[in-house]
């Protein structure tokens, strides 16, 4: 037996936290009778799992994908309002899901897997991933401000952690910053340079861990080799 969100993670569906949440929605039915209930678990050898209504399996075989994501695109599977996603620069016929996300305006290191368990470990807040950045901000910054956010500030009543933010240069009127976070909540960077006023205006994920982007190009992929597949399943 295994839990119905390990199952779904498992088979490439999504994340467990997320499929914990098809699983509320009542998008998963186990042998045709639709589940809502949390903990519930399958037998992975006799029970019929759908997500709606389209049947899902483990997958045997694991992918683990590097993409660097330029701006104006979206980091899901669709999009509403038509826009282009992150799927539209990846050609092949797996079924993978983004471990954590960067926002339409966003560019950078971007993960994508079938290996949900993984996902899982990565995005958890509990983990404290560190994760790189560097960032673009309109006018200047004094000392009291980058003290506040490496404190950890509280934006709209949702509290941020602690990171690490370094100056690195002043032009044309942008401060560029190295900012290192370990949470990676929606909007996380943009929303704690707005508790001090400050706009952001380029933001590129460049590493996770120890894991770099290095000179992949944007919009382009490449498959993680089995020493940095093993470094990410360490952490």
């Amino acid at each position: 037996m295994i839990r119905l969100n390990k199952y779904l993670a498992d088979s490439g569906v999504c994340s467990r936290r997320k499929a914990d949440e098809l699983i509320k929605e009542g998008r998963v039915a186990i042998n045709s009778k639709k589940v809502t209930e949390l903990g519930i678990s399958v037998n992975e050898d006799n029970d019929t799992v759908t997500v709606d209504k389209r049947k899902v399996a483990p997958i045997k075989e694991l992918t683990y994908i590097m993409f660097n994501k330029p701006k104006g695109c979206v980091t899901t599977a669709s999009d509403d309002l038509g826009r282009k996603t992150v799927f539209d620069f990846i050609d092949l016929k797996k079924r993978l899901f983004p471990v954590g996300r960067l926002d339409y305006d966003s560019e950078g290191l971007l993960l994508l897997t079938n290996d949900g368990t993984l996902a899982q470990k990565l995005t958890h807040p509990s983990s404290e991933i560190p994760k790189n950045y560097i960032v673009k901000i309109e006018g200047e910054i004094v000392e009291s401000d980058l003290a506040i956010i490496r404190k950890g500030v509280t934006v709209d009543g949702e509290k941020f952690g602690r990171a690490k933010v370094k100056v690195t240069g002043v032009e044309n009127g942008l401060t560029r910053l190295e900012v290192t976070i370990f949470e990676g909540k929606n909007r996380e960077i943009r929303r704690m340079f707005s508790a001090v006023e400050k706009n952001v205006v380029f933001l590129k994920r460049v590493a996770i861990g120890n894991l770099r982007l290095g000179g992949l190009s944007r919009g382009k992929y490449r498959f993680l080799n089995d020493r940095e597949i093993e470094y990410l399943k360490s952490l």
